[in-house]
């Protein structure tokens, strides 16, 4: 088994973590590959030490090339990661004495002949044009063809089930588990109280443009990707590979009970 590991480097946090991790790889005759390079991912298991946004770095390039991800948490929050800094051992035993995975989808999104990718969310957010009087946007939403709705107000969120505890929440969006094969389209300031979370299949195609206002700004996994023009369309849909996380012990709902506990502080 080659194991590779990313690091957040952006953090001095990962530093004693990744020399425990080293030593209980060494342990195990384990000599791991350090990946700075995430387009060129020769290894069966990527551990990723750092919080979520590190692991949402690595994930879509892992998911292509078939790769499992275990996260380590050297970040703040950690809902993507299965142990915590202080678990390094305990990580490196589940490794070496056999694992479940578990996988996770993935959103493509398609605007003007690209293709993004997103493990938690796809974030269409009002385009400032300072020339404007009013950059609120009308956002036309259909789900395999049907008119869902008009948004009007600062954007929409589209979330997978492991999205569905990040930006969504904060936005009043459901909470899905992993294995729920739908997305949520949460509106973000709706200007009006009938707009609400809607959760849909994960079989269906999505489609938004703005009919009206300065244009929209789409976010991948936080990322900036592009500037829709009005009536340009976006097309989202589930992405033909998934991310492949290895699973410890943990439950789900333990897990989320104590990372809204810590998150609510």
């Amino acid at each position: 088994m080659k194991v590779g590991v990313y690091c957040n480097r952006s953090s001095n946090k990962f530093i004693p973590i990744r020399e425990e991790l080293f030593r209980c790889l060494k342990e195990k005759k384990i000599v791991p590959k350090v990946c700075d390079d995430l387009s060129d991912l020769d290894v069966d298991v990527l551990i990723v030490l750092g919080g979520d946004g590190t692991i949402l770095k690595a994930a879509i390039e892992a998911g292509r090339s078939g790769i499992r991800l275990l996260g380590i948490n050297a970040g703040t929050l950690g809902f993507l990661s299965e142990f915590e800094g202080e678990q390094v051992g305990e990580a490196v035993e589940l490794l070496c004495s056999g694992f479940e995975t578990e996988k996770r989808s993935v959103l493509q999104v398609s605007v003007g002949g690209k293709d993004y990718y997103a493990l938690n969310d796809a974030v269409f957010q009002r385009s400032y044009n300072p020339s404007a009087d009013d950059n609120v946007v009308n956002i036309h939403v259909r789900i395999d063809g049907k008119t869902v709705d008009h948004f009007i107000g600062d954007g929409v969120i589209v979330s997978t089930p492991t999205g569905s505890t990040a930006y969504s929440l904060s936005a009043g969006g459901s909470i899905l588990t992993p294995d729920i094969a739908a997305f949520i389209l949460t509106p973000v300031c709706a200007h009006s109280l009938h707009n609400r979370p809607i959760v849909y299949a994960d079989t269906s195609v999505l489609a938004i443009h703005a009919e009206a206002g300065p244009g929209l700004t789409l976010c991948c996994d936080g990322r900036y990707e592009c500037t829709l023009q009005p009536i340009e369309t976006a097309i989202l849909k589930r992405a033909d590979f998934s991310v492949e996380f290895i699973k410890g012990s943990n439950n789900f709902f333990d897990k989320l009970l104590s990372k809204l506990t810590k998150w609510s502080k």
